[in-house]
C-alpha cells in the first residue's frame, strides 16, 4: 500500500509485427511545456475519451468525485486547451488508485480504488463500487462490481478481443468479465488456474489477443521469483510464460521493514517485444524483455532508480518513456527513455523533484505527445524529439467522400486503426490505454474538429488486416473541403481528402 503524497495529493493490459523498423539513433531529449491554462483542482487519473478530450480526476480528498476534460483549442493544440466538466461520480465514491476502460461504444467504466476520498473524507477500503460514464449525457451511473466480492481497490483490469472488460480482484485470484446491457452489469467469473494473487500485477494485450503479466509473489511469497503468467481468453485460464530472468517485484524487506510487492510498467513495442520495468526498494530497478514467448534480460535502471508503480508510455518513434524513483515510493523523479536497447536518461518536468514515480499518470495524445499529470495542477505536455517509426501509421482504406455535419455512424475501414499497444501503461492502480482510433478532420482554415469513434475492434498490432469502426461526425463542424485522418497512439494516418455537406 502507498502512502499520500505529503502535498500535492490530497488523495491522494505470438505474432510477432516484426515488420516495423525502429531506428537507433543518437538519442535527443524530448521538451516538456505546462499547459497554459490549469485544471481548477490537482487531477491524477486521466483517460483519452474518443472524441479527443482527456478525462482527469480530481484529487483533493474529502470532495465528491468531480473529473474535468481537457479539450484541445481550434488547431488541436492541448497545451492551450480548456478544461470543463467532466460530471461528478455518484455519492461516496471517489476512488484513488482503481481500474478503469474506455469501452468501444465509447462509455467509460470506473471500479474499485485502493483510498476513498468521499465526502467523508480519505480511507483505504479497497471499495468495490464502480460508476459508468457516458461523455454523451457527461454523467456518471453507479456499476455495481461482481457478487460475494469482497474488495476491488487497485485492480487492474483490460478490455478482451470480444470488447468485453475483464476486471481483477485486487487482494485475491478473483477475475470476472463484464457484460452490459444499457447500464446494467453482469459478471462471469474467469481466471481459472492462477499462479498468485492479482495484487499490484499488470495486464498486457498481446498481438494473438493473450494477457501477459509479470507475478508479484503477493500471498506466495519466496525470496526470488520470476514467473509471469499468459491469460487466454478462449479458455478463460492462466498458464505460465516462463522466468523473467530478473526479478521485478519488490521483495526486500531489509532496507525498509517489509516487502511492497511492487512492479513497474509493461509495454508492448512496435518490433512485437514487451518491455517490463522493476522495483527494488534498496537500489536499481532491474527490466526484462519479453519476444517470442522468450524473456531476457533488459538493462537497469542507473543507481538506486526503479518504478514501484508509476507511468510509462510509447512514443511514435517506438521508444518508452518511463517515470523512476531513487528507491521504493522516494521522491526526487528522473525520466528516461528506453530505445531499445539503453535506458536514455531524459528531460523531466518542473514537479520531478517533489513527485515519487507513483504520483504519476501519462496517455499518449493524438498530437504524438504525452500528457503527464502528478495530481497537482501543474499538467504538462512532453514532446519527443523523434518521429513517427516506418510502418507504424494507420491507414485508411475505406470512408465516405462527402460526410453531413451531424451525422452518426459513419463507416470507417483501414489497418493498424488499433495502433501497436497500449500506448500507456501503470499497472494495477491505473489503465490509460489508446488502442482505439480516433478520426481528427481539418477544414480549409486549418479548424481541427475530433469526431466520436465507437464501434472499433479490440486489438493491437493488427497488421495489414482490415478493420472498421464508425464515427460521429459534430454538428458545429464547418462546412466544405477538408482533410481526414485516423490516428492512433499519437500517429496519425495519411490525409484523405473529404468534403462536409
Amino acid at each position: 500500500m502507498k502512502i499520500f503524497r505529503a502535498l500535492g495529493i490530497a488523495l491522494l493490459a505470438l505474432p510477432l509485427w516484426s515488420g516495423i523498423a525502429v531506428a537507433q539513433e543518437a538519442f535527443t531529449a524530448g521538451q516538456w511545456s505546462v499547459l497554459n491554462s490549469a485544471p481548477p483542482t490537482g487531477v491524477g487519473h486521466i483517460q483519452m475519451l474518443t472524441d479527443g478530450s482527456v478525462l482527469a480526476l480530481n484529487t483533493t480528498c474529502g470532495t465528491a468525485g468531480t473529473w474535468y476534460r481537457l479539450v484541445p483549442d481550434s488547431t488541436g493544440s492541448y497545451v492551450n486547451g480548456k478544461w470543463m466538466s467532466g460530471g461528478t461520480l455518484p455519492a461516496g465514491y471517489n476512488p484513488l488508485y482503481f481500474a478503469s476502460q474506455v469501452l468501444p461504444n465509447g462509455n467509460v467504466v470506473v471500479i474499485g480504488g485502493e483510498y476513498n476520498g468521499s465526502t467523508t473524507g480519505c480511507q483505504g477500503v479497497e471499495t468495490t463500487l464502480g460508476a459508468l460514464y457516458n461523455p454523451r449525457s457527461n454523467k456518471w451511473v453507479s456499476l455495481a462490481a461482481p457478487a460475494g466480492w469482497s474488495s476491488v481497490g487497485d485492480a487492474d483490469s483490460v478490455l478482451l478481443p470480444t470488447g468485453k472488460m475483464m476486471l481483477a480482484n485486487c487482494c485475491s485470484k478473483q477475475e470476472a468479465i463484464l457484460t452490459l446491457v444499457g447500464t446494467t452489469p453482469t459478471w462471469t467469473t474467469t481466471g481459472t488456474g492462477k499462479f498468485d494473487s492479482n495484487s499490484e500485477e499488470g495486464w498486457t494485450l498481446l498481438p494473438n489477443g493473450k494477457i501477459l503479466t509479470v507475478d508479484a509473489y503477493v500471498g506466495s511469497f519466496i525470496a526470488n521469483g520470476t514467473n509471469s503468467e499468459l491469460y487466454t481468453p478462449s479458455t478463460g485460464s492462466w498458464a505460465s510464460a516462463g522466468s523473467t530472468v530478473k526479478q521485478l517485484w519488490d521483495s526486500q524487506a531489509s532496507c525498509k521493514g517489509s516487502p511492497s510487492y511492487e512492479v513497474g510498467p509493461a509495454l508492448l513495442r512496435p518490433d512485437g517485444s514487451v518491455f517490463a520495468t522493476g522495483a527494488n526498494g534498496c537500489g536499481a530497478g532491474h527490466t526484462a524483455i519479453y519476444k517470442g514467448g522468450t524473456w531476457t534480460a533488459g538493462p537497469d535502471f542507473p543507481g538506486k532508480f526503479n518504478v514501484a508503480d508509476g507511468p510509462a508510455a510509447l512514443l511514435p518513434d517506438g521508444n518508452v518513456l518511463v517515470m523512476a524513483s531513487p528507491g521504493i515510493y522516494q521522491t526526487g523523479s528522473q525520466f528516461f527513455e528506453f530505445d531499445g536497447s539503453v535506458l536514455n536518461q531524459t528531460s523531466a518536468p518542473s514537479n520531478a523533484p517533489v513527485d515519487s514515480s507513483y504520483y504519476g499518470n501519462m496517455i499518449v495524445l493524438p498530437t504524438g505527445q504525452i500528457l503527464f499529470t502528478d495530481t497537482s495542477q501543474s499538467v504538462e505536455v512532453y514532446t519527443p524529439a523523434g518521429t513517427a517509426c516506418a510502418g507504424c501509421a494507420p491507414t485508411v482504406t475505406s470512408v465516405a467522400g462527402t460526410l453531413t455535419h451531424g451525422s452518426k455512424n459513419n463507416v470507417i475501414q483501414g489497418t493498424q486503426l488499433n495502433g501497436l499497444s497500449f500506448g500507456a501503461a501503470y499497472g494495477d492502480d491505473s489503465q490509460n490505454s489508446t488502442n482505439f482510433p480516433l478520426v481528427r478532420i481539418t477544414d480549409a482554415a486549418g479548424h481541427v474538429v475530433y469526431c466520436r469513434t465507437h464501434s472499433w475492434p479490440v486489438a493491437v498490432a493488427t497488421g495489414a488486416k482490415t478493420v472498421s469502426g464508425q464515427f460521429d461526425v459534430p454538428g458545429t463542424i464547418a462546412i466544405g473541403a477538408a482533410t481526414l485522418e485516423v490516428v492512433t497512439n499519437g500517429i496519425p494516418s495519411a490525409g484523405v481528402a473529404v468534403t462536409i455537406n
